[in-house]
């Protein structure tokens, strides 16, 4: 649902009991926080605007930014709201615009003041469009390893959201750890057509299980709830759901958005352009993304030969393919 900005929006901001000393120091001597805003198409709850969301207010508890945030917001909205932020004076937005790429690059050119670093299928422009991917698909592939080690229905499955190059990459990443280690295993794919409804990516889970999937991977909220239900294991995205589901998801391909966002805050704070692309930062061999696993849940060969493909990723010895197709 379309929440009207000025009921969404709230306001993130350090205060003096969090920054302790600090806080005292006077304003004259301080360093203004950079004004940032979070322009959120799904509810901040969904696991890929959480992490956003949660390195924003970290940096604003941190007193290095003032941020204010809109959840909910519809594509058709997307550009006023960039427009309004803008015109109230924010120096950095950070959002997505994968259902609005040309009308977001229009209303960035129409504010060549305002910084604009936004989670993109397409190309950075200009001096003050930036864009960054999730790219946790070194994680993906990692976790896919493991899977393909421990399926005994020969069959994994994979729940997606729509069939962009970024959720195509860590979905085919996934597979290819899968077939890495076993060629002979059956890969389900499955999209729900939206990019939060945990419901419809239960459904989507419980019909892959119903065709023989013994593992799934969740790119999106919901499909763990399926796992659970069906008494599998399953497979998170983005964050740690293990803590939620300790029963069903043994790994996560974890992405860390506070690298891109220190990078963009450093750039947009000196005046500098941010028309560039911020994806590499997020990378695992940058400290960007990794796996979290349960140990002992894999068998132990599996565990050790997917270790040694973590460390030649990270030591830039070997590198995840790259496939942005739709998966089949």
């Amino acid at each position: 649902m379309t929440k009207d900005i000025n009921v969404s929006r709230r306001l993130v901001l350090a205060s003096g009991a969090a920054l302790g000393a600090s806080a005292l120091i006077p304003r004259a001597f301080a360093a203004e926080p950079l004004k940032v805003a979070g322009i959120h198409g799904s509810p901040v709850e969904n696991a890929w605007n959480s992490v956003l969301h949660k390195a924003l207010q970290d940096a604003a508890a941190e007193g290095k930014i003032e941020y204010a945030f809109s959840e909910g917001v519809a594509g058709t909205d997307y550009p006023r709201v960039m427009s309004e932020y803008a015109e109230q004076g924010v120096k950095l937005v950070i959002g997505e615009t994968f259902p609005v790429e040309k009308q977001a690059r229009t209303v960035a050119a129409d504010y060549p003041e305002t910084a604009f670093v936004m989670g993109s299928s397409g190309q950075f422009s200009g001096d003050n469009f930036g864009t960054f991917g999730t790219w946790n698909y070194d994680g993906a592939y990692l976790a896919g390893m493991l899977a393909g080690k421990m399926t005994k229905t020969n069959v994994v499955g994979s729940v997606g959201a729509i069939p962009i190059p970024e959720i195509n990459l860590l979905i085919n990443a996934f597979a290819a750890g899968v077939k890495a280690v076993n060629p002979e295993a059956k890969h389900l794919v499955g999209f729900i057509g939206t990019f939060f409804d945990p419901p419809k990516a239960r459904e989507a889970g419980l019909a892959q299980i119903d065709a023989g999937a013994d593992i799934l991977f969740g790119e999106r909220i919901g499909t763990a709830d399926a796992a659970k239900e069906r008494g599998i294991l399953s497979i998170g995205s983005l964050i740690d759901y293990t803590p939620r589901y300790p029963e069903t998801v043994f790994a996560n391909a974890l992405w860390n958005f506070r690298p891109i966002l220190d990078a963009a805050i450093a750039d947009a704070a000196a005046g500098n352009p941010v028309g560039k692309d911020y994806t590499a930062f997020g990378l695992m061999k940058e400290g960007g993304s990794d796996i979290a696993y349960t140990k002992g849940i894999a068998p132990s060969g599996a565990e050790a030969a997917m270790e040694a493909i973590r460390a030649d990723i990270k030591s830039g010895a070997f590198s995840v393919p790259q496939d942005f197709s739709e998966p089949t």
